[in-house]
């Protein structure tokens, strides 16, 4: 048996030698289902299967690539570059590319971010006079993009009158139209969004039916990480390409399915059995990452969603210690204990700054982290900011590049054909884009016909506009010999935008310069890497490809030895030891925009889940009592997925104190509840250093808690607990027994607590601790 299986456990080695048929991992957090992926790719490899026949499909460029780096090391180098491997977007960027032709679109067809959808669609609303304070814009964009995701055509649509009176409603009627422009516009442009990446290869995989059966032969099997995290289109694509062969393998945790506001369908996973025939189900449970506290309040928290697969998540490593909960007056006050925090743990435990990362629901609230992580003089890195390839000095470079790869590209002519300024004014731009939109051409293209359209522009600026298409169409010769590095580093010359930058002496434009500088520095790199890979020529269409598709988890530059500050969405797939859930409060997290259905909560849940399950050692929930929002500063409660938490894998570094309302109305005249009849049993912690048996887990799938025989024949005196007993609880501080009642596990205390108020409590839950009789 080769050595690498000798590294798996035997969950683990079990799918890995599945060879044929279709098959589901139902992987837990930080169960190596990563290693599991890389593995299976070897094995296949080693079982004959050629390389071009194996399609592997992640989510971030960043993890196929670590993956292809593992597997080059198990099988070589040469047979590696062979894998058909990457994100869905790169992976069917590259099939469109190759099959463009069939769909009207040239090979070279660029691919458009967000800000260039949405500079379009904002073009759109301006040309068809609509009220840009109804179709705002970004509003827009997003509909469109959920239509594209959900495979609703501009034909579809029109032919769909539910969504067309929906919009009506929302006061947007004219969104169809807008969107049947936008869509023609980004056609007549050569241009794809990042949507038409999955839309067009849906349409490519149905119309052409020789196509779909060419990738079908061409990909034997396919392997899909992350399977929770497909969306409906992405779905239909996988389901076709496998349909031949059916040897598929699906990894992934519907525990950590967070995508539902991108579209992302839990139901692909929980539904994987029966889209398939005789598919084998492996579960990797035994969780390497974090200890066993950290694992058993994980297991506490997703257990309550009721949308879930079966498994028991457990771990052989060390107890470890409780989940810290702390309460701060303000959001500022929050910030000063993260902060101090991280500097004490550093010099106690003499850990780096990347050990820690502070997660937070939504972007806002990195400003308080960030304020008092600067007086403490502790580095950081916020993930998710604006993204090196956003900045405007290098979407100016990169807007030329674009051009000359693609001059129908109207967004990135528009954006440079007068910076620097070149004496074309608003006003002949205008009349460009009234003569293309005449005559069905592209704004490069009446400009290179100047003479020969009658457009009111003087000789001067006719000029100027044939001096722009020859500089582009000289860079276009150019590119057909040089690499990426070289073709940009003349173009960034040549169109003046570096002696354009350098007029600028102050501190920001000396920064801009830099970035630049980065990117040539980058293409080098890239130029350099590319040499490396099979049919790979470093060219400048292969470069601006690799950048339309990067992802925000893929930008790993600079210095890692950074607290990390992301969104919990962010942190998916990621671990340090020491992690900082902050923000922990009803409305905040779980969000008050999340909480108006079932899926909706369970949603969010599974999100808290996420963020717990990032810590390796440690782990913190923080929140405040006041927190400003909007301008206002509003009273905060605690999050109702604290309380979901056992008590005993939690320790309050502050009693909590309750609302601070006190009712009108006497208590009494009301029924108690029985919490005994609610609560859930602790999940069973393992101490021994082996795992449970396969019978144990299966067993631990389907028992339900009982109550044990000490809980019933509890006795209050035996506790040494009367009327006037001063105790202490470990949520609500010292408080003196006013009166007992009931008996054996019904036995409540009524307790007048210092922080807590009036309680009425079950005994045999409370843990109460006797101060003095």
């Amino acid at each position: 048996m080769e050595t690498y299986l000798e590294q798996l456990n035997d969950a683990q080695r079990a799918p890995v030698l599945q060879k044929d048929g279709a098959m589901i991992v139902i992987a837990g957090a930080g169960s190596g289902k990563t290693r599991v992926l890389t593995f299976r790719i070897a094995y296949l490899m080693s079982q004959g299967v050629d390389p071009f026949n194996i399609l592997s499909l992640t989510f971030t460029n960043k993890a196929a690539r670590e993956m292809k780096n593992r597997i080059s090391k198990i099988v070589g180098s040469s047979e590696a570059k062979n894998l058909w491997m990457g994100t869905f977007h790169s992976i069917f960027a590259k099939i469109l590319r190759f099959e463009a032709d069939k769909l009207g679109y040239p090979s070279n067809f660029t691919i458009y971010d967000t800000q260039d959808s949405q500079s379009v669609i904002r073009a759109v609303i301006k040309e068809m006079h609509l009220d840009k304070d109804v179709y705002k814009y970004k509003q827009v964009y997003s509909r469109i993009s959920s239509y594209k995701n959900s495979l609703i055509t501009v034909k579809a649509y029109f032919s769909n009158s539910d969504l067309m009176e929906a919009d009506a409603m929302a006061k947007m009627p004219r969104l169809g139209d807008i969107y049947k422009s936008y869509v023609d516009k980004c056609f007549k442009a050569g241009a794809m969004d990042f949507d038409d990446l999955l839309l067009k290869t849906n349409e490519l995989l149905t119309r052409f039916p020789e196509v779909l059966a060419k990738y079908q032969n061409r990909f034997r099997y396919i392997l899909v990480d992350e399977y929770q995290d497909t969306n409906h289109s992405q779905y239909l694509i996988v389901r076709a390409l496998s349909d031949k062969f059916q040897n598929i393998c699906v990894v992934g945790d519907d525990a950590q399915s967070i995508y539902a506001f991108r579209g992302a369908n839990i139901n692909n996973i929980l539904n994987f059995q029966k889209d398939y025939d005789e598919v084998k189900v492996f579960r990797l449970e035994q969780n390497y990452r974090s200890t066993k506290n950290i694992v058993n309040a994980a297991n506490n928290i997703i257990e309550k969603n009721k949308t879930r697969l079966e498994k028991v998540v457990w771990t052989a490593n060390d107890e470890g210690a409780k989940i810290l909960v702390n309460r701060t007056m303000t959001d500022g006050d929050e910030g000063r204990f993260v902060a101090s925090s991280i500097f004490e743990n550093k010099m106690n435990h003499q850990m780096k700054d990347g050990d820690f990362a502070i997660l937070y629901r939504t972007n806002a609230q990195s400003r308080a982290m960030e304020d008092a992580l600067r007086k403490k003089d502790i580095p950081y890195r916020i993930y998710g900011g604006l993204s090196f390839y956003q900045r405007k000095e290098i979407k100016d470079v990169l807007s030329y590049l674009r051009l000359v790869l693609n001059p129908k590209d109207e967004e990135a002519l528009k954006r440079v054909i007068n910076y620097p300024a070149r004496g074309i004014g608003g006003t002949t731009i205008d009349k460009l884009i009234v003569a293309a939109n005449h005559y069905n051409r592209s704004i490069f293209e009446v400009m290179k016909n100047i003479d020969k359209i009658d457009l009111k522009i003087n000789s001067g600026t006719k000029t100027k506009l044939q001096d722009f298409v020859t500089m582009i169409e000289s860079f276009q010769v150019l590119n057909q010999n040089y690499d990426a590095f070289t073709i940009t580093e003349h173009v960034s010359k040549k169109t003046g935008l570096l002696q354009e930058l350098k007029k600028d002496g102050t501190p920001e434009g000396i920064a801009r310069i830099e970035n630049i500088e980065e990117l040539l520095n980058g293409m080098r790199d890239f130029v350099e890497e590319q040499k490396e890979i099979a049919d790979a020529t470093g060219s400048l269409s292969e470069f601006m490809e690799d950048v339309a598709l990067a992802t925000d988890a893929d930008s790993d530059k600079g210095d890692s030895d950074r607290v990390a500050l992301m969104t919990v969405h962010l942190a998916k797939g990621l671990e340090f030891p020491y992690v900082y859930i902050v923000g922990m409060e009803e409305d905040l997290f779980p969000s008050g925009m999340s909480m108006n259905t079932r899926s909706e909560l369970e949603e969010e849940r599974r999100l808290f889940y996420v963020a717990v399950t990032r810590a390796e050692k440690q782990a913190y929930l923080t929140y405040t009592q006041s927190r400003y929002r909007w301008g206002k500063l509003i009273d905060a409660e605690p999050s109702r997925f604290i309380e979901e938490i056992d008590e005993s894998f939690l320790e309050y570094l502050t009693p909590i104190t309750e609302n601070r309302y006190k009712p009108l109305l006497d208590a009494d005249i009301f029924d108690d509840v029985d919490h005994s009849k609610l609560r859930l049993k602790k999940p069973v912690s393992s101490k021994a250093p082996m795992g449970p048996t396969e019978d144990q887990l299966r067993k631990l799938r389907r028992l339900k808690p009982v109550t044990s025989d000490t809980d019933k024949n509890f006795n209050a005196e035996d506790a040494n607990l009367n009327v006037g007993t001063i105790v202490e609880h470990v949520r609500f501080g010292k408080g003196k027994i006013k009166s007992i009642e009931g008996l054996g596990a019904d036995t409540k205390a009524e307790i007048d607590f210092e922080n807590g108020g009036l309680k009425k409590l079950l005994l045999r839950f409370a843990k109460l601790k006797v101060v003095n009789s």
